[in-house]
Parts: C-alpha cells; structure tokens; sequence
C-alpha cells in the first residue's frame, strides 16, 4: 500500500497522471487478453517523454517522489525496530551484548538484502499487469478460474488485501508514537504528553484528508530526503567510533545468534521483521513511479542511509548497552534531540499519510473488481485524478489509530501488533507470485522453484515468529482482516447469486425490439438511458418500465459498465456503439481497474462514433432492488443478511456514475436470495 497520485514514469517526463478506480453495482468484471501474456508486461508504459531541461526536471521530480511516497514507511523503521530487539520492555529482547549485536544487525542487514532487494525489487516488481502492481493487480494476473465460486488463490490474494487494511490502521499510530517517544529522552517529565500529543497529530492528519493529499504530497519527498540525510549522519557518526560493527554483514553471526538462543533467538524475529514494514508498498506503487526509480532511489538512498542508521545504532548499544531503552534517540547529541524529533514527526507523518492514502487505493481498486461495496469517493484534484478522499474509510482508520495508542501506549506494546499482517501478506504475494510466473508465464520449475522456495521459507521464519505475538496484540490485525475478508468475500457471492437470478429473467433484446415494431408505442422526446448489467439480453429496468407506462423515448441507449481486469483502458477503446434499430443503442464503457466510470462524459463521448445526446433531455432509468433472504440460494442465511445490510448502506449507484439526480428514475424490484 501506498500513496496513490502517480507522478510521472520516466517516459512520461512533463506530464502527471494519476490511476484510480471505483465500481458500482451491476457492472461487469472482465478479463483482460492483454494482461494474460507470457512474459511480464513492461512496468509503466505510457506516452513517450519530451527530452531535455524538462526531462531532467521531471525526473528528478520522479525520484523526489518516490523516495518521499515509496519509501516513507520503511524509511521510519529505525525509530523503534532495534528497540524492540533490546529494550527491556519488549517480550522476547536480549541483551545488548556485543555478540547479540552484532547478531541482530547481521539479521537486519540480511533481511534487507534478500526481502528487499532480491525478493521484491529482483523479482516480484517484475510481475506487473501493465505497469501496475500491487495486490490487487496481482490478482488480475492469476489465470482465470472457470465455473462458480471463487478460486483458492483469488481468496488467498482477497485474505492478502484484507490484511493490508491491519497495516494501514498500525503504521500511522506506532510511528508517530514512536517519534514522539523522543520527547522523553529529552525530558523525562515530558512522558505524559507523548500519548496526547501522538492523538492530536493523528486526529489532524485525518481531519485534513478531505482537503485533499495534493499540499502535503508535493512536501513529501523533501521532508523524506531530509529524514533520510539526518538518519545517515546520525548513524555514520557512531560507526566512526566503533568499525567493528561493520563485520556483523558476515552471516555467521546471525548463524551464531540463532544456535546460542535457539528458540528464543527465532521468536525475536518478530522484532527484526520491523525493519522490512513497507516492502509491499515498493510493489504497490509500481505504477506510480516505474521500477526503475524505484530502484535507483533504494540502492542510492534508502538502503545506504537505513544501513549507515542500523550500524550506527550497534556501535551506539556496544559503547551504551544501558542506552537500549530508545537506541535511536540515543544517537543524536543533546542539543539536536527537539529538532531530530520535529524532524521524525514530519517524517512519520509522511509515511502515515501514504498508508492512508494507500487505504484509499485499495478499497477503489476493491471496488472496481467487484469485490467491495460501493463508497463515497471524493476527488480533491481537478488536474491529478488519483487524488481522492474516501470519509468511510477516512472514520473507520481514524477511530482504529486512536483506540490503538490509547490502548497499546507506547510503540512496544504496538509492536507486538505489528507483524502477522505484513508477513502473511508477504507470504501471500510470493505464493501468487509463484503461480503467476508458472502459470501465466510459463517458467518451468526448476526455473520458478528455488527462489520461491527461499522467498517462501524466509517468509514463514518471519510470519511464525509473529504469530506468538498473537495474544500479545496481534489478534487486532487478524481480527480486522477478518471482517474485511468477510465483507468482501460475502458482497462478490451477493452479486453472483443477483446477476445469476437477473440472467434467467433476461429477454434476449431482438425479441423486445420486435415486440416494439408490432405494437409501435408511443415515442417521447429526448433520451433514455437504461443502465444495463447485462451487455447483450434486455436490462429488466426497461422491460419494467415499458410495463407501466407504455411508451419509449425517440432514443434509448442501453448503456452497460464493463470493470476490467487491467489498471487503465486508453479512451480511445473505451466506447463500443451499436445501433439495433428502432431508435435503440447498446453502448458498452469500459474501464480499468483503477480508473472513474462517469456516465455524463462516456455519452458525450458517443458523438465520436455517430451517437449524439443532449444530455439536458435524457433521463437515466435504474433499478433499485430489495433483497430478501428467502430465496433458495445456497448462501448461508446470516451471509444473505449481511449482504442485504451491505446492499442497503452502499453509495447509491446516481452518485458513483455521476449521474444528475434530478434526472434519474429508479425502478424497484423485490429479489429472493
């Protein structure tokens, strides 16, 4: 998860654009051919760049971008991921002896190097679905599952997605915690304020959402460059008092570790794991930026400063093993701590921002594919149209961060929240991942098989490791994940069973316009517009409608949304226009993934292909439906209840299509589930 509003990619120097989505009842999902290739799709293709000073420019804009968007939660790992390895409150710490030391930054640079580096920046960025990446996308590349139901690895991507939302809901609260912890080390009496002051931040950084993302992003890789600077001072200046502690990138130490405490040793993994939050967010935000800048910024950045940070933390412990209390803070010299904390606050609101932001995405990408009720999507940007506010989710996220820090406190106890999400959705990705390049590329095992299994095998060390802290707090994200998984698993088999019932009531359309060429009813003027789920038989609405009132417009335009498996569908082949005679048009819009369905504009747009409406005399006809549990359906009774609570409370179809309200008829219809 990340930061939605996508600067531009390297070929795309001197333009923004942005890619979100929302969906709506009654549309269609579809998959893509272009996304079903045998190679991977190449990340970001989009229009070809102007060159020179505004090359330049808009590439380092790219790179600023990224590093404040993709790497804002990682990059704030620092301020409590050692702690938890040594402090005294934390359940499963060790001693900051020098062999322990040397033993834990021999884990932390090795899960760097092969979760981060080798796993997602080598690999798993490579599985893009046309330059989009993430979970959601990821999930467009599985091969599609004929017959009813739901597919194992479509549950297992549904349980991934779920579990970010956990992600979402701690990171904001454990890292502005964390960065307000430093006003203790400056002063102890300071230590009742930490929790007021972490709830006041994050009360404003939600409150402010629905202004909009835009001010705050264009700060955001500013504030990170600064963070990433100060981080790398700070901790170069201790490792030039201490070089040995270079020599914990020699693996034995970790080896070492692990054979001295054994099972003690493994379950620490749950705190070592801290240093590797946010690696989904490299592949999340793929399509934002490229792989290339993602890249880059990683090897010339953010890995080179999170290292410099680590190690300077170790060489702090082996000269101040009492200073294993807060580590990070340890390292800034007296009279720079008020300014180091302002500093981590910005950044810490950096990264909470993209988790929010990200929150956003996920539920509009959710949505689009038919796999989450409809919400209020507000677009805070008439120039990015990723830019977007969803006060839902907004509330819902803004609640769980407060009841966390005043429950949990202090960013140890979060901590031990922290991880089982993060590390079952890694789990996740690589499983998907696995059938993805065996299945839809076509690698062969021996090909596909050993860096999986090593992905997979450092991946379940971590998630087990995580899964004792389940009593200790990591029941919340679990829980969470849950009610999401729920949700979202009961309103796609909601919709199957309802477009299956509507399907076997359906009148194929010739018979209907045959029907209309016997009786010749009565024509009025102007449009109608008939919102079709169904893009070939006759939309039950209209038939409906032509029961009770007996008459037709001149013009009717069966109009049928159709969400695709594919980030972006290019305006150009969005619109398909048929004319069936009598005055009767079935138009099909397509879109993407994660791109706005706007009714108004699609039928303006009809005029490029022989099809003009006044849109002031058109009405648009939907239908409303009641659902009762009393159908014969195989869904579980408490399953159809909540469908038909969820069905109830979702955004109406008028607002999500932009429809004027004062031009909409709706129909209702009574449907046995």
């Amino acid at each position: 998860m990340g930061y939605h509003p996508r600067p531009m990619t390297e070929d795309q120097a001197g333009t923004l654009a942005s890619t979100e989505a929302s969906a709506a009842d009654g549309t269609s999902v579809v998959p893509d051919a272009r996304a079903a290739g045998d190679v991977p799709q190449a990340s970001a293709p989009h229009a070809a760049a102007a060159h020179g000073e505004t090359t330049h420019g808009a590439r380092w804009a790219l790179l600023l971008g990224a590093l404040g968007v993709v790497f804002g939660d990682i990059g704030t790992s620092p301020l409590y991921a050692i702690k938890e390895c040594f402090s005294p409150e934390s359940p499963h710490h060790v001693a900051p002896t020098p062999a322990n030391i040397l033993g834990i930054l021999s884990l932390v640079f090795w899960s760097l190097l092969m979760v981060v580096t080798v796993k997602y920046l080598t690999f798993v960025l490579r599985a893009d679905n046309q330059g989009s990446g993430g979970i959601m996308a990821l999930l467009a590349l599985v091969p599609t599952r004929k017959g009813p139901g739901t597919g194992p690895l479509v549950l297992l991507v549904l349980l991934g997605a779920s579990l970010l939302y956990g992600e979402g809901v701690i990171t904001p609260a454990i890292s502005v915690l964390s960065a307000m912890e430093g006003l203790e080390v400056a002063y102890e009496p300071l230590k009742h304020v930490v929790v007021p002051l972490t709830v006041a931040i994050l009360l404003a950084l939600f409150l402010v959402q629905k202004r909009g993302t835009g001010g705050i992003g264009n700060v955001f890789g500013t504030v990170t460059l600064v963070w990433f600077v100060t981080i790398a001072i700070l901790g170069a200046r201790w490792i030039l008092t201490n070089p040995s502690v270079l020599t914990a990138v020699d693996p034995r130490h970790g080896v070492r570790f692990f054979l001295e405490h054994k099972s003690h040793g493994f379950l620490l993994l749950g705190a070592v794991v801290l240093c590797i939050t946010g690696c989904e967010a490299l592949y999340a935000d793929m399509g934002h930026f490229g792989r290339g800048p993602i890249r880059r910024v990683w090897f010339a950045i953010v890995w080179p400063a999170l290292l410099l940070n680590y190690f300077g933390q170790g060489a702090y412990l082996l000269q101040h093993p009492g200073g294993a209390t807060n580590p990070f803070y340890g390292l800034v010299p007296s009279w720079a701590l008020y300014p180091t904390v302002a500093i981590a606050t910005g950044a810490t609101i950096v990264a909470s921002q993209a988790l929010i932001s990200g929150a956003f995405s996920l539920t509009q990408q959710a949505v689009q594919l038919g796999y989450f009720p409809r919400v209020t999507i507000v677009h805070t940007s008439k120039e990015t149209e990723g830019q977007i506010y969803i006060p839902e989710i907004n509330r819902a996220l803004l609640v769980a961060c407060i009841l966390l820090v005043f429950t949990f406190r202090t960013s140890t106890s979060l901590a031990a929240a922290y991880g089982i999400a993060v590390t079952a959705t890694m789990t996740i990705t690589t499983t998907v991942y696995f059938v993805v390049v065996t299945k839809r590329w076509g690698w062969p095992l021996w090909k596909a098989l050993p860096p999986v299994a090593v992905f997979l095998a450092i991946d379940l060390s971590f998630f087990s490791a995580n899964a004792a802290k389940f009593f200790q707090g990591g029941w919340f994200p679990v829980a969470m994940a849950f009610v999401i998984f729920t949700v979202m698993t009961t309103w796609k088999a909601g919709r199957r069973i309802l477009a299956e019932s509507f399907k076997d009531g359906i009148l194929p359309l010739e018979l209907f316009l045959e029907d209309v060429e016997r009786t010749k009813p009565h024509r009025v003027r102007g449009t109608a517009v008939f919102m079709a789920s169904n893009p070939h038989g006759t939309p039950p609405v209209l038939l409906h409608h032509f029961k009770h009132n007996q008459v037709l417009h001149e013009q009717v335009v069966l109009l049928s949304i159709s969400n695709e498996r594919v980030p972006e569908i290019p305006p150009e082949e969005r619109l398909t226009v048929e004319h069936k005679g009598h005055g009767f048009y079935r138009v099909n819009a397509r879109y993407g993934f994660m791109q706005t369905p706007n009714v108004p504009n699609a039928l303006a747009a009809c005029k490029e292909y022989g099809l003009s409406i006044e849109l002031q005399r058109t009405s648009y006809y939907l239908g409303r439906e009641t659902l009762l549990p009393t159908g014969r359906s195989k869904m579980w009774k408490w399953r159809k209840d909540l469908f038909a609570f969820i069905s109830r409370n979702a955004r109406p179809a008028t607002a999500y299509f932009g429809l004027p309200p004062g031009r909409v008829v709706e129909l209702g219809m009574q449907i046995d589930l």
